[in-house]
């Protein structure tokens, strides 16, 4: 039987009973289902800074036993069964009723929780299972320069990456001089070509510029994440 010891610490204590047939026997264990881990859930988790992190657990027939979540580099517990252990208030356990899910749900991610956790089970020995939290800041950048120099009649190709999103934004907002740009203008030869992948590319693209086509061009791919900007100067000849 696995006791804790306040917040941070383990020791064990063996349970025996007295085996009637002969010998002693630790507990009536044996003629319970051993607990195990349904090791299909992912063990490597990408959320992003100041959003909801969700780290997942199945146990199947737990029974009596209880689960637990710490952090593995200090072993400090964080949530034991339904309850949380720490006084962090952004750690929560969740175990949806009827299911043999045990989630631990950290708000407001931080950089400083990225790390690797430990889900256990209080069975002896005690079992395991890792799942490593990794915190990303997206960021939105345009290929190149901060500034663009093209001739009078060229045509204007701005690039903008997003990196570090673990799934790709629901729009790209392309803008000139802060106003959305309207791609069914009378102008015409305005287009963006966009890939949605690990790293989402978006691509604007002018043909035939013309002075009025400088000015600053900003790609925003999120109320949360800060615009990359740059400045194309139309020259003529």
């Amino acid at each position: 039987m696995q006791l804790r010891n306040d917040m941070d610490s383990y020791y064990t204590s063996d349970e025996v009973i007295y085996d009637p047939n002969g010998g002693d026997m630790e507990g009536n264990e044996d003629d319970e289902p051993i607990p195990e881990f349904d090791t299909n859930v992912p063990k490597n988790i990408t959320a992003v800074i100041g959003k909801t992190a969700k780290l997942y657990c199945k146990v199947n027939n737990l029974g009596n036993k209880s689960i637990s979540w710490l952090r593995h580099d200090n072993l400090h517990i964080l949530t034991v069964g339904r309850y949380t252990y720490t006084s962090d208030s952004r750690f929560e356990p969740i175990n949806p009723e009827g299911t043999n899910e045990w989630i631990l749900r950290i708000r407001h991610a931080a950089n400083e929780d990225s790390g690797v956790y430990e889900c256990q089970i209080s069975s002896q020995p005690v079992k395991s299972l890792f799942v490593n939290l990794r915190i990303v800041t997206p960021i939105a950048s345009i290929l190149g320069k901060n500034e663009m120099f093209v001739d009078v009649g060229s045509t204007i190709n701005i690039t903008c990456t997003v990196h570090h999103s673990p799934e790709p934004p629901t729009s790209i907002k392309w803008l000139h001089d802060s106003e959305p740009i309207d791609y069914t203008s009378m102008r015409g030869g305005v287009s963006v070509l966009t890939n949605k992948a690990e790293t989402t590319v978006s691509s604007l693209i002018i043909q035939l510029a013309t002075p009025k086509d400088g000015g600053q061009y900003s790609c925003q791919a999120g109320e949360d994440l800060k615009p990359a900007v740059v400045k194309v100067h139309v020259l003529n000849g």
